[in-house]
């Protein structure tokens, strides 16, 4: 089973066929197809290709399932001294993408 190693919104993933994954937001519509060209490893049952730093000329393909946000993180910060709070959320956007080649 092929399996390659890709970067994208400042994160490694390690992505095969079928795979789903949650990425930073990506631009296009459900359904869309999105390729990812920084390929930083490709590997199958015989042969193992290592970028230095990326691989040329290999291209991942998928297509993307949903676009949406991530639960709501609490920033809490607290200053004894001078008895002041601040309480804020945030929800990270995200684009869920399966793999369809490698």
């Amino acid at each position: 089973m092929a399996f390659a190693i890709i970067e994208t919104g400042g994160k490694q993933y390690k992505v095969r066929v079928g795979d789903k994954l949650k990425v930073e937001k990506l631009e296009g519509e459900k359904g869309n197809p999105v390729s990812f060209d920084k390929v930083l490893l490709t590997a199958d049952k015989s042969s193992v290709e290592i970028g230095t730093p990326l691989v040329k000329g290999i291209l991942v393909g998928g297509k993307i399932v949903s676009q949406g946000r991530g639960e709501k993180k609490i920033i809490f910060k607290y200053s004894s001294k001078a008895r002041t709070r601040r309480k804020k959320g945030h929800r990270q956007h995200f684009t869920e993408v399966e793999i369809t080649k490698v």
